[in-house]
This record gives C-alpha cells, sequence and structure tokens, in this order.
C-alpha cells in the first residue's frame, strides 16, 4: 500500500508513480493523505517536469555525431577536428559520456605523456572536447554538467619565437630560386614577408584583391577579411605574376622542404617563421604594438604582445630605474 497508518496515528504516503520518481510525506486524515497520492499521480501525467527523465546513455563517440550536426559543420576546420574527437573517444574506451569523470580524463592524459606525446597537443585536444560538451549543453542537447569542467590544462614553457635576420632572409631566397620549380613560391613567401600574412591567406590572393596599394586576405582564420598596405614595387610585381604565371599554386610543401635545406627551425616551425619574422622586424623597427595586432588580424592583444620584448623601448624602465643605478662607484 501506498498509504499506511503510523503508530502516531498519522498517515504516509510512499508513492512512486513512476521510476525514480518518489514522494513521502505525513498527513492528520487519510482524506488528505489520499488526496495527496492522487495529485501527485496526475501531476507526473500532466507535466513532463513531474516525470523522471531517462538517462543519457549515448556514448561520447555519438555526442561527436550531434557536435558535428549541430556546430562542427560551421568551422573551418570541422571534419579534421571531428576525425580528431573521434580518435580521442575511441582512446578513452568510448564511454558512456554522461560518465566521463575528470579523473577518467586525467589518467588518460597521463598515459600519452608518459608514451611522449606533446603537452601542446593534449591542451589542444582537451579543448576540443571541452568544446563538445559546452556546445551541447548550450544548445539544450544533453543536459548534464561538463565533466571535463574542471580539468585544467598542462602548464607548458612558452617557446622562444623563430625570427630570420636579413642574412637568412637573403640566404632563403637564393635556395628558392634554386631548388623551387614553380615561380609562385618565391612570390608568396615575399608577399608573407611584407604583409605578416599566413602562407594560406598569401597562397589564395586573387589579382581582384590586389589593388589601390592594398592587398586583401579573406577565408581567414580569424574569419575577418583584412586590408594590409603595400609598396608599389610589390603591388606590380604581383600583377604582372599573376599575368605571366597564372593564380598561386599550393606551394607550400616545396617552401617547407627548401628552408629546411639552408636554415636549421625548431620541430615543427616552417612557413610560419615568415609571419614572426615580419611581426619581429615590425617590432624592432620601432611598431606599434595595436598597429600590428590590425595588421596580423589577431583576436586579441594577448597574442601580439608576443612580440613586445622585441621593440626597441620594451622595458627600458627596468634600466632606468633598478635600485643600482648610480651605484657604479662600488665596482670601481
Amino acid at each position: 500500500m501506498s498509504i499506511t497508518k503510523l503508530d502516531d496515528g498519522r498517515w504516509f504516503v510512499d508513492v512512486e508513480p513512476i521510476k525514480g520518481k518518489r514522494f513521502r510525506k505525513r498527513f492528520k486524515t487519510k482524506g488528505e493523505a489520499q488526496r495527496y497520492e492522487a495529485t501527485v499521480r496526475q501531476k507526473c501525467i500532466d507535466n513532463p517536469v513531474w516525470s523522471a527523465k531517462p538517462k543519457d546513455r549515448r556514448r561520447l563517440s555519438e555526442l561527436v555525431d550531434r557536435w558535428a550536426i549541430l556546430h562542427g559543420h560551421t568551422l573551418a576546420d570541422g571534419e579534421n577536428r571531428k576525425r580528431l574527437l573521434y580518435m580521442v573517444a575511441k582512446d578513452l574506451g568510448d564511454p558512456v559520456a554522461s560518465q566521463l569523470t575528470a579523473h577518467h580524463y586525467a589518467e588518460y592524459r597521463t598515459r600519452l605523456l608518459a608514451a611522449g606525446a606533446n603537452g601542446k597537443t593534449l591542451n589542444n585536444r582537451l579543448g576540443y572536447l571541452r568544446a563538445v560538451f559546452n556546445e551541447l549543453l548550450q544548445l539544450g542537447d544533453i543536459d548534464f554538467a561538463n565533466p571535463l569542467q574542471r580539468v585544467k590544462p598542462l602548464k607548458l614553457q612558452e617557446r622562444e619565437l623563430t625570427w630570420l635576420n636579413e642574412g637568412q632572409i637573403r640566404t632563403l631566397f637564393e635556395a628558392i630560386r634554386n631548388r623551387c620549380k614553380t615561380p609562385h613560391v618565391e612570390m608568396v613567401a615575399r608577399v608573407c614577408l611584407s604583409t605578416g600574412a599566413r602562407w594560406g591567406e598569401a597562397e589564395s590572393l586573387v589579382p581582384a584583391r590586389v589593388r589601390a596599394g592594398c592587398v586583401t586576405f579573406v577565408n581567414t582564420k580569424s574569419k575577418r577579411t583584412r586590408s594590409v598596405p603595400i609598396d608599389g614595387e610589390l603591388e606590380s610585381a604581383l600583377l604582372q605574376h599573376f599575368q605571366d604565371h597564372g593564380l598561386f599554386s599550393n606551394c607550400r610543401n616545396s617552401f617547407d622542404q627548401t628552408i629546411k635545406t639552408c636554415i636549421a627551425l625548431p620541430a615543427g616551425q616552417a612557413s610560419h617563421v615568415l609571419r614572426h619574422t615580419f611581426a619581429s622586424h615590425f617590432m624592432m623597427n620601432g611598431g606599434n604594438i595595436l598597429t600590428l595586432q590590425k595588421i596580423l588580424g589577431h583576436g586579441s592583444l594577448a597574442m601580439t604582445m608576443r612580440y613586445a620584448h622585441l621593440s626597441p623601448d620594451h622595458l627600458q624602465d627596468a634600466v632606468r630605474l633598478n635600485p643600482m643605478r648610480g651605484l657604479d662607484t662600488l665596482w670601481q
């Protein structure tokens, strides 16, 4: 019976109209208890909020599918990220997503670190997987909290940015002229060094986007179109190049192979060193950090601040205001 009489004369209701949703309450009279039981049962029928929701038993790979359908397709690297997320789900054992825990993920990351995985790669994976839960939660496709919310990214030693000096730039272009079969490599590299563009942005230029002393980059990483001024000589050379050789072809691999034959670079760096070189020389020659942010198309100033230390007057107050200033006689 869902209604029983207690020793103290009161009536106790213990009703479970839907499995997982139980109601208990004491009343002075049997009539009150019966009305309460009837009300609870009726509300569970009329109002879904009162009904217990079935547990979400979807596996992590299924949530990746939902993320790809609802959001991933809007990203420029959506397909690549989807494949990576499938791989992560498989490595984790494709658990029921609602049962994934921070502890489970931390153990997985520890195994990969012990196997020699790169810290930045693991931080990227954590960020991508977090984004899946956050996006589906925001869209109402899941109703449980992000299980990775409290997993902290690994603290990594900031890598020193590599850039080319004038001698290395000359060496690079000599190697390009001697080794590269396509004429596009030299011109794309020239655009990157003159504008700070990423290789893919420069490679996608067409004649219509070279005019009025500017080049305009579209389909950028930040999804924002941006224009960067160039000198008349480069503008004329670009237009002549398009007329003589047509649009740029995909020649990044040719550049990457060439630069590795003449300049020693840290692992993982090749064409992007041209962008670093532009930014570094811009700051060393007295450029403004806010102007550089706009030229590079960075969404936040924090990214551009990596180059601030190259400014001639950066942190020079450390020399002017340090406590040893004026105490040179101690070493005489």
